[in-house]
């Protein structure tokens, strides 16, 4: 089976800083893009930032600056920087791929199971 395991996250003063990690595993020959998405109580879920297997970066205009998405193909490994933390980023933070080929087939929209981050001011 293939799953995306959530690393990081936690508790932070405003200022400060967080990381967190997505690692596909399983038999995954080739992923997609990988995103982090976050969702705050009573709110939608949104994106933060998605990075391609080229290394193209997309983010949320409310963490550019702060947050740098990084990939290491080789290790089917995503990373998420969080700098400068604010309250309004306390959220539960989701890794995605949009699509991933793999032992069983080709998989689409895959979430791991969320990280709580909290940012306290």
């Amino acid at each position: 089976q293939v799953q995306l395991v959530e690393s990081g996250g936690g508790a932070a003063q405003a200022g400060g800083s967080l990381s967190l990690s997505c690692a596909a595993s399983g038999t995954v020959f080739t992923i997609g893009a990988m995103g982090w998405y976050r969702q705050a109580p009573g709110k939608q879920r949104e994106l933060v930032a998605d990075i391609i297997s080229s290394g193209e970066t997309n983010y949320a205009d409310s963490v550019k600056g702060r947050f740098t998405i990084s990939r290491d193909n080789a290790r089917r490994t995503a990373y998420l920087q969080m700098n400068n933390l604010k309250p309004e980023d306390t959220a539960v933070y989701y890794c995605h791929v949009d699509r991933m080929t793999t032992a069983w087939g080709p998989k689409y929209d895959y979430w791991g199971q969320g990280t709580q981050v909290t940012v306290s001011s």
